[in-house]
């Protein structure tokens, strides 16, 4: 078929790259125009766009499609579908109709629970055992369409986003090709969304990424793990008489208990409301992530310490 791919961050690219592998003609991709990043604030190009340069693809990048202008652009392209990967710009009407069969989007949660722009994150850190993927048909509300295929991932005790992130965009991939055969083929079935279950997935608030080591232990394990690596939950620790940020990116629940905030011993183990984290994996200001053992190795932090 004739495909417009529509995507942006690196959760999207495994499925541009099925789609392509499996023969269908991707005639247009689309994907958020080049921001400013990084210390220099240099231009940055999506993944996306990076991968669509690299196999010589036809590639727009507006930085909104409301103008009539642009939405004849789209539907010139004479397209059978479009497929909608995290492409953060919302779609008009016009652009929703501008293909023959209409434009169905990956969302990573099995819906309709966890709607909206953090899905993955908000799983883990709600403590779900299972999460998924869903292909829907694509309509003016915020993750309301049909779904038309869903395929499930567990979500293992320690798991992290990052882990679940990656094992979703490839369960996606081969679901949105399975679901685009479908289509081909005039047996694609898209069923409504119950009413029942619905929830949200709001934006991470920066507000909400410091530890609350009062809140019981398996609470803070799933947080930390839940912003892991990105935006990271942290605790403050005062380090030659300054106060520094370390950022938590693994852990596991630990057996042990005590004051909350205290650190428990020699392995990084600190007591929350009830019950113990042992941190595993954390990273300081401006520097890479380290084990817990290289972080003690060069910080001392003696059992019986209060973290901030």
């Amino acid at each position: 078929m004739r495909i417009i791919f529509m995507g942006t961050p690196d959760f999207a690219v495994p499925s541009l790259h099925a789609v392509r592998e499996a023969g269908h003609d991707v005639v247009a991709v689309y994907t958020q125009p080049p921001r400013q990043a990084g210390r220099g604030m240099a231009l940055r190009k999506s993944p996306v766009q990076r991968e669509a340069e690299q196999a010589g693809l036809t590639l727009r990048t507006p930085e909104r499609l409301k103008s009539a202008e642009e939405q004849a652009r789209f539907v010139a392209l004479d397209a059978d579908a479009a497929i909608v990967v995290a492409y953060g710009l919302i779609l008009p009407q016009t652009i929703l109709d501008g293909t023959r069969h209409g434009a169905f989007n990956l969302h990573a949660s099995l819906l309709p629970r966890w709607r909206g722009a953090a899905p993955i994150n908000r799983a883990i850190m709600s403590g779900d055992a299972e999460s998924g993927v869903s292909i829907m048909r694509l309509d003016q509300g915020l993750d309301t369409g049909p779904v038309c295929r869903e395929a499930r991932v567990a979500i293992g005790r320690d798991m992290t986003a990052g882990e679940l992130h990656d094992a979703l965009a490839a369960s996606g991939a081969r679901l949105m090709v399975e679901a685009m055969e479908a289509l081909a083929q005039g047996q694609l079935d898209c069923r409504p969304q119950p009413s029942e279950g619905v929830t949200y997935a709001e934006k991470i608030d920066p507000a909400e990424t410091r530890i609350d080591w009062s809140r019981p232990a398996p609470e803070v394990h799933d947080m930390i793990r839940g912003l892991s690596p990105f935006p990271g939950a942290w605790f403050e620790l005062e380090l030659k008489g300054r106060k520094e940020r370390v950022r938590a990116l693994r852990s596991t629940l630990a057996e042990v208990s005590g004051a909350p905030a205290s650190v428990l011993d020699e392995h990084l183990t600190i007591a929350c409301g009830e019950g113990a984290v042992r941190l595993t994996e954390v990273q300081r200001a401006g520097r890479k992530p380290m084990a817990a053992e290289e972080f003690l190795r060069g910080v001392e932090l003696r059992a019986g310490t209060t973290l901030g």
